[in-house]
């Protein structure tokens, strides 16, 4: 399904969507502040238009004493997004790092995870093995994987990845 794109009544951009304009105006002068007013709630167009540059976007049912509000805030360097919208981007924003984390152990197995998990919490090999049931040679050797994956060489350092990125948060 196509997005949906609100058309730019600009007469230097005819034809052109309001995120295109914005881009060009900014391209041409980077310091004009740019208040996206549409009739989209869109997430896609929200962040197409925070990515293009726009300083604000507020949708058409707002007040015109709000519309003044947000002309000055803009004017005076500050960002102004519609506070019906706030909810999409604080949503978008916690998606996105839950994304990247997920990134981080993407190479790892459950069993990996696991047994990292125990490393945060200061057990030896042979703690592990009990834990998961296998020889302290194999947990031996799922260390030194997880270590090889994670380009890291200690198990201080797999503790510590492990602890900043919310390991807890990614095992099943």
């Amino acid at each position: 399904m196509p997005r949906k794109r609100s058309t730019c009544c600009c007469a230097t951009n005819p034809g052109k969507n309001g995120i295109e304009a914005t881009q060009d105006i900014l391209e041409i002068r980077p310091q004009t502040k740019v208040i996206m007013l549409t009739s989209h709630a869109d997430d896609d167009v929200l962040f197409d238009a925070i990515s293009a540059g726009a300083s604000g976007y507020v949708l058409k049912q707002i007040g015109s004493d709000d519309l003044i509000r947000a002309l000055e805030m803009v004017g005076r360097g500050q960002s102004m997004l519609d506070p019906t919208l706030t909810q999409k981007v604080f949503q978008r924003v916690r998606e996105s790092a839950r994304k990247a984390e997920d990134e981080y152990f993407a190479a790892l197995t459950q069993q990996e995870l696991h047994i990292l998990a125990y490393i945060t919490e200061g057990l030896t090999n042979r703690e592990i093995a009990e834990r998961v049931f296998l020889s302290e040679k194999t947990v031996r050797n799922y260390v030194s994987s997880i270590l090889s994956k994670l380009n890291l060489s200690s198990r201080a350092e797999a503790a510590a990845y492990a602890v900043r990125h919310h390991i807890q948060e990614h095992i099943a």
